[in-house]
Formats: structure tokens, C-alpha cells, sequence
């Protein structure tokens, strides 16, 4: 069964007055799906799990990410609607725990898309917003959720048993709190311009364009994962060696795949997993298809 049809199959609106709407917002729920199975399907993502292979993990691989982007998926429905109707940032929250719980329960424990049910989740709730008309059209995403949650986003609890935040407050990187209380300018800044630059260097090939933007976002960005995993030197040698891949000409290179197959291998070989970038890659795909940006 696809995302969408198991979205649909979870749908409990049968009211005839809400069908449009609630269609409407099922639609972006199972987009936001498809593209936590898209970034899983992606390859080579340096130290990452994808449908080849499971880079620097011993504990999952695709198919825990596809069971847990199913058992997530009702939630990012209801996050969606959560935004059209005007929710604040508590309802957004108290959602958000519960897809952390079904990801538990269908993962037996791992954390495959924690980073992704906040940062897609809010996206998920923006698109709900602007799609009931409680923000211009226009408006995107990411100023969206700027806008509407902001400031409670950095007001909000601590996660004391998080990787990320552990780390974030060890060595006092931005974290993705910061990135989302700043409308993610990670996925606008650097996500979605790879991923068209990509699009252009390998046309047809949407795989390499997702490559590409994601080499690009794990050379921006001051990821935790990495800061957790290997510390500063080893978030100083992913982002090195990410832009090294850009600066040699990305997915342009004629022997790109060969490159980036070896960049992978040297991340494998240190641990290494940028998980925040990989969550960000879903978000940018997310906000592509919404915001009709891709090429």
C-alpha cells in the first residue's frame, strides 16, 4: 500500500461538508510521506541509511525508516490539520510526542525520524495554515512557521535525553530549534538551491539532484548529529569533505557517483552520520513540492 492510500485509509472525516477540506489536507500529509521515503531512497548519502545500504548504522536500515514513516504518517495529518484550524504550538507539541511514540513502537525503540517530526511536522502544520487561508498563499512555508510558532519554539521544553540537544548544548550549536524559529533558512538558503543546481548538472536524474542538495546541507550546516558522533573534528571533516565533493563540481563531475561513493565509505569508516541533514533534505523536498520550486 502507498503513503497516500494508507493515509486515506486512516482518514476519519465521512462528513460530506468536510470531504474538500479534509481531501485537501490529506494530500499534503502524504506528500510530506513521500518524501521521508524519497530521502531514504537516496544514494549516496555520506555515513546516511538508504535503500543500499545502512551507512554508519548498526541498528536500522530501510525498512525501518519506511515502517516508521508509516507509522508516522496519520500524525503528519494530523499536524496539518492541527495548522488549519489555528492550533498553537502546545497542540503542535503534544502531536509531535505522539508520533515520537508510534516511531518508537514500530522501530522497537530506535530513533529513525525524530529530527523529522518536529522540522517536516511544523512544515506539515504551516501548509495546513496556508492552505485553510489563515496566511497569504504566498507566504512561504518557512516564514510561516516563523511567524505563527517562533517564538515558542524557543521557549519550549528541553529534550534532556537528546542526542542533538546534548550536543547543541555541549559545544552551543544553533540546533534545530534555531532552524525552525528562523523559517529554515537551511532549506531555503542552501537545500532547495542544490537541489535545482543539481536538477540542471544531471537532467532526468532526480536521485543526483537529491545527492546534490544533500552534500550541500552537510557542508552548511552545524549538525549535532555529527557534533554527537565525532565532535568538532569530526563535523569539521563532513563539512570539508562535502564541500570538496561541491567545489570538484557536485553531480556535474563526470565521475561524481565514484566520488561520492568514497566520500560515503570515509564517513562509514569514522561513524559518522549527519542525520540533521538528512532530515532537512526531506524538509526540502517537502517545501519543493509545496512551493512548486523544483525544476
Amino acid at each position: 500500500m502507498t503513503a497516500a492510500r494508507a493515509l486515506d485509509a486512516r482518514q476519519a472525516h465521512p462528513s460530506q461538508a468536510r470531504a474538500p477540506r479534509s481531501l485537501d489536507l490529506g494530500a499534503i500529509a502524504a506528500s510530506a510521506v513521500d518524501c521521508l521515503l524519497l530521502e531514504v531512497g537516496t544514494w549516496p548519502k555520506p555515513g546516511l541509511v538508504s535503500h543500499v545500504d545502512s551507512g554508519s548504522h548498526d541498528d536500522m536500515d530501510a525498512g525501518t525508516f519506511r515502517a516508521s514513516a508509516a507509522a508516522i504518517a496519520p500524525y503528519l495529518h494530523a499536524l496539518v490539520e492541527a495548522g488549519a484550524d489555528g492550533c498553537a504550538m502546545g497542540r503542535l507539541r503534544v502531536i509531535g510526542l505522539e508520533a515520537e511514540a508510534a516511531m518508537l513502537a514500530a522501530t522497537a525503540g530506535i530513533n529513525t525520524h525524530r529530527g523529522a517530526i518536529f522540522g517536516l511536522g511544523l512544515l506539515c502544520a504551516a501548509a495546513g495554515a496556508r492552505a485553510s487561508g489563515r496566511v497569504a498563499p504566498s507566504l512561504p512555508l518557512g516564514a510561516v512557521v516563523s511567524r505563527l510558532w517562533g517564538r515558542d519554539i524557543l521557549g519550549g521544553p528541553v529534550l534532556l535525553h537528546s542526542h542533538g540537544d546534548a550536543a547543541r548544548r555541549r559545544f552551543g550549536a544553533g540546533g534545530a530549534r534555531l532552524q525552525a524559529a528562523r523559517g529554515f533558512p537551511s532549506v531555503y538558503e542552501v537545500g532547495l538551491p542544490a537541489l535545482r543546481r543539481g536538477a540542471l548538472a544531471a537532467p532526468g536524474n532526480a536521485e543526483a539532484a537529491r545527492v546534490e542538495a544533500c552534500f550541500a546541507l552537510i557542508a552548511a550546516l552545524e549538525d549535532t548529529n555529527l557534533l554527537h558522533r565525532g565532535g568538532l573534528a569530526g563535523l569539521r571533516f563532513a563539512r570539508r569533505a562535502a564541500q570538496n565533493f561541491l567545489d570538484a563540481g557536485g553531480v556535474g563531475q563526470r565521475d561524481w557517483l565514484a566520488h561520492a561513493r568514497a566520500i560515503h565509505a570515509a564517513f562509514i569508516a569514522r561513524r559518522l552520520s549527519p542525520g540533521g541533514a538528512a532530515d532537512l533534505l526531506a524538509m526540502t523536498l517537502f517545501v519543493a513540492a509545496q512551493e512548486r520550486t523544483s525544476p
